[in-house]
């Protein structure tokens, strides 16, 4: 029997570059198991360009990609998610909306990307090391036992997984 598909929702708040990155190797590496989404507590409303050029470098889809408001997955009627982590430490710690079905939260922090000041080589370098500690992170996720851990143990795991450097 086919296993559900596990969906995740990546929060930041400016939702332009991390938790898009996360968005699409989710969708990428999950390869149909995981639907992935993104969205920020106070979304730029558009996705920073050195995002859309680093998954493009790794070979990633970037049709669809936008800088989107947490309030689209908070409403009613918005698609259940199963795991929502927040990959930056402002949105951590902001004042969540009560999420549609009690899904499991966990916090991966990384550096911001967008906050980078150099040489655009030193911004591109920065990018592709968040998007390559996001990929470390997806993929410890992917390998875990989910139908078989109950809620207390996989919030421990993903803590675990965000605590990854």
């Amino acid at each position: 029997m086919d296993e559900p598909v596990v969906h995740v929702l990546f929060l930041c708040t400016g939702n332009s570059a991390r938790s898009i990155m996360a968005e699409a190797l989710m969708n990428h590496l999950g390869q149909g198991t995981c639907a992935a989404y993104s969205a920020g507590s106070h979304p730029t409303g558009c996705v920073h360009p050195l995002t859309l050029v680093t998954l493009q470098a790794m070979g990633l889809p970037v049709e669809g990609l936008r800088s989107k408001s947490w309030e689209e997955f908070a409403r009613p009627g918005a698609s259940l998610v199963d795991y929502i982590l927040t990959v930056c430490d402002n949105a951590a710690g902001e004042v969540c909306p009560i999420w549609p079905g009690q899904p499991i939260t966990a916090h991966w922090g990384v550096e911001d990307p967008a906050a980078c000041v150099g040489t655009e080589a030193e911004q591109r370098q920065k990018f592709y090391e968040v998007a390559q500690q996001l990929r470390r992170r997806i993929e410890r996720f992917l390998r875990l036992p989910l139908a078989t851990l109950d809620t207390t143990t996989m919030r421990t795991m993903l803590q675990e997984i965000g605590q990854e450097g």
